[in-house]
């Protein structure tokens, strides 16, 4: 019994072993250093961690916030036009507009008009027969539908350059070589135009049909709101106009499948579509202004074919743009 109770005494006062604080010491301080070296791990990767570059956003995956925004900017430009056409056509404004004024016009006046939108009405009629015939070509079709950078520089300089060659003739009654200018004009637009046959002839025709109301709700807006409402737009409708032209240029190097070729193709089409829109209401408004104001006795005639090109022009790139609009996203057509 004693000796058990010594043995049992000396167990208990024995101090601990030096392997047993070894491995206290292993136990409660390795976590602990783990911890120290993750946490300066993690701030350094922090600190060291950056975000795409701006080439990298720039060139990354489009995605359809910038369509979304490009339909919401012509849902509001729609309403704006709804609420003027309201507006002007009720009588609501105190100016009299050039609907109002057309009762006192001189009959030379009214021929001026006529004329200018009867011009009008041919060079869509040509531009329409144009498109047909090179839709119906397959030669002519794969020449106007390359989507090269040098077939589509030949097709901006033949636009302009026809376009050029009209003005630069002086206008005479009859036919001469201002017509035949002009008649090529026209047939080039449609040339050039013919591709847009491949979205199909559903879309072709709602976007002719909603071409015909968009022109003829702004041209009733520009004849009924006063005469000057719209000719003060002049300067801020050519800016913007540089600015849609860059935006389409850069479509020809960005394919919309890009965060940045998205932003330039809806600057392209939605932009473009209310820009186009506002040049139509100025455009008009010039003509009646310009077929008022010319003199009757001017040794220069009055010229309702340079006239009828302005919207003619007008008119075709609104149809352009409706119709890709309806196309819907390029991204995801078949």
């Amino acid at each position: 019994m004693l000796s058990t109770a010594r043995m049992l005494c000396r167990g208990l006062s024995r101090p601990v072993s030096l392997n047993a604080s070894k491995l206290t010491v292993v136990h409660f301080v390795a976590p602990t250093r783990a911890m120290a070296q993750e946490a300066k791990t993690n701030l350094a990767s922090r600190l060291t961690r950056r975000g795409p570059s701006l080439k990298e956003r720039a060139m990354g995956p489009a995605t359809d916030s910038a369509f979304n925004m490009g339909r919401i900017a012509v849902a509001g430009g729609s309403v704006l036009g709804v609420g003027a056409l309201c507006f002007y056509g009720l009588g609501l404004s105190n100016e009299p507009g050039a609907i109002d004024r057309a009762a006192y016009w001189p009959e030379y006046v009214k021929q001026r008009v006529h004329h200018t939108y009867m011009y009008f009405a041919g060079s869509t009629a040509i531009a329409v027969a144009s498109a047909a015939a090179v839709m119906r070509s397959p030669r002519a079709m794969s020449l106007v539908a390359r989507g090269t950078i040098p077939a589509m520089l030949c097709s901006v300089a033949a636009m302009i350059g026809t376009q050029i060659l009209v003005r630069s003739i002086p206008y005479e009654p009859g036919v001469n070589m201002k017509h035949l200018a002009w008649a090529l004009h026209a047939g080039v637009l449609g040339a050039v135009f013919a591709p847009l046959s491949f979205l199909g002839g559903a879309i072709l025709t709602r976007a002719a049909w909603y071409t015909a109301g968009v022109v003829g709700g702004l041209s009733t807006v520009a004849m009924c709101a006063p005469s000057d409402k719209f000719l003060y737009m002049g300067g801020p409708l050519a800016a913007g106009l540089g600015v849609v032209f860059a935006a389409s240029v850069g479509t020809w190097f960005l394919p919309p499948s890009t965060a940045l070729g998205a932003g330039l193709y809806s600057i392209s089409v939605y932009g473009g579509l209310l820009l186009i829109s506002a040049f139509l209401l100025y455009d008009t408004q010039k003509i009646v202004r310009r077929a008022e104001t010319h003199p009757a006795y001017s040794p220069v005639p009055f010229d309702p074919i340079n006239q009828s090109i302005h919207i003619f022009i007008d008119t075709a790139n609104i149809f352009v743009r409706i119709a890709m609009m309806l196309a819907g996203n390029p991204n995801r057509r078949k």
